[in-house]
């Protein structure tokens, strides 16, 4: 017999909030987090705005801890720390081998890894230092949050492009699902904005070049957008079977009861004609849960601010959702946070909570010119009230790779 299981706790860091009240706030309202790019100074490219935080270290996270993590390791301690404070779990006694962590990353240490990189052509390999590797390592994120709460159960870090905060989350309600574990800190964490990896991206032509208004660059669904903002941070949530959850007599936010994943099989970073793939595993998600499509509410959608993601995947929800695809409300948070890769899923997935939880749908900001050939009610600019008993929270990546959840309304039961 398998566990049902639920949301207990959320926690995010974001570019438009330090905590997940306050990112979802300001998500609501419409207000980006894209600003001109502050951490390095590059006049002579193309694209000069992203999605940053200006991080402060938080008085229960000293300085001396800090030097051993690379940035997206401490946006995951950050999110971890508020997801379980507000699960009402103490944050200073041991969760045991029963709980476990599974925090991926797209990209991992690439600060460390690039820093590293120049200082081994400067100086030579000693001037690397000890905590090279343990801070470049994609799993750290997932080690780090596991020391400080004492987590030694199941431990992941899953590294899928942008779908890595859904196939976290996702994986970790499998493993509860199935009995082995009672509690799981599950999302993603990534903090990519440094020369390499937005050079990267930036050399892709995948970047908006929107530099002299950052605020409405990230243009989800919108006929004039021209490419995704990079962003920063984590997002994570506190899972347990519901079994463990009534027994500490935690307060439920929403049920996970639903899982998909997918791989397009097409090409490394576009994805295929009417984004069959992703059209797949919503079906997949919707059967997993039990449901049928006219019961979706809602849907936070991938909507990166890219023509060719943006358009696939409202034919994808088109053919997923046939006639009632005109009547969910289909929105993208990226409006404003900007595409935080392996975060993104985590976030979003917060926010998906968020919004049973507060009976408001968040809106697409920037969506001023809806794209005609997208013929779905992308709750454009303004936020919109409703009780929401079903969500869907969809991810893609490079590589074709895809994860979808379904979350319900928590219940008596």
């Amino acid at each position: 017999m398998t566990q049902r299981v639920v949301v207990t706790g959320y926690g995010a860091i974001t570019p438009c909030g330090y905590t997940a009240a306050d990112s979802f706030k300001s998500v609501c309202m419409g207000q980006s987090g894209v600003r001109r790019i502050q951490s390095f100074d590059r006049p002579d490219w193309p694209v000069q705005i992203a999605a940053e935080i200006d991080f402060k270290l938080p008085d229960w996270l000293d300085s001396r801890s800090c030097r051993r993590m690379d940035r997206y390791t401490q946006f995951a301690m950050v999110a971890s720390h508020e997801a379980i404070c507000h699960a009402g779990l103490p944050n200073d006694i041991p969760l045991g081998d029963r709980a476990g962590v599974y925090i991926g990353s797209g990209i991992g240490g690439i600060n460390e890894i690039s820093e590293g990189a120049l200082r081994l052509a400067n100086r030579g390999p000693r001037a690397l230092g000890a905590l090279f590797i343990p801070k470049a390592l994609a799993n750290l994120a997932t080690g780090q949050v596991a020391m400080r709460f004492g987590a030694k159960g199941p431990s992941l870090a899953i590294s899928t492009a942008c779908a890595t905060g859904n196939h976290s989350i996702g994986e970790a309600y499998r493993c509860i699902a199935m009995g082995g574990a009672d509690l799981i800190i599950a999302g993603g964490a990534e903090a990519a904005i440094e020369p390499l990896g937005f050079g990267g991206f930036m050399t892709m032509r995948a970047l908006s070049t929107r530099n002299s208004v950052p605020e409405k660059a990230s243009r989800p669904f919108d006929k004039d957008r021209d490419g995704f903002v990079m962003g920063e941070g984590a997002g994570v949530l506190v899972l347990e079977s519901l079994t463990h959850a009534k027994a500490r007599g935690a307060h439920i936010l929403a049920e996970v009861v639903g899982y998909a994943l997918s791989n397009d099989a097409h090409h490394i970073s576009a994805p295929p004609p009417r984004h069959e793939g992703a059209a797949r595993c919503m079906r997949l998600a919707l059967e997993s849960a039990g449901i049928q499509p006219n019961q979706i509410d809602y849907i936070n959608a991938h909507g990166t601010s890219t023509a060719q993601n943006d358009i696939n995947e409202c034919y994808a929800i088109q053919d997923v959702f046939g006639s009632h695809a005109s009547q969910v409300a289909v929105s993208s948070t990226k409006g404003c946070t900007g595409h935080l890769l392996g975060a993104a899923g985590g976030i979003e997935a917060v926010f998906s909570v968020m919004a049973i939880e507060n009976e408001i749908i968040p809106p697409t900001a920037n969506c001023e010119n809806p794209d005609q050939n997208c013929v779905l009610d992308v709750v454009p600019l303004i936020s919109r009230p409703k009780a929401l008993n079903y969500v869907m929270s969809n991810a893609f990546g490079f590589g074709g790779t895809n994860a979808v959840l379904v979350f319900k309304r928590s219940s008596s039961e």
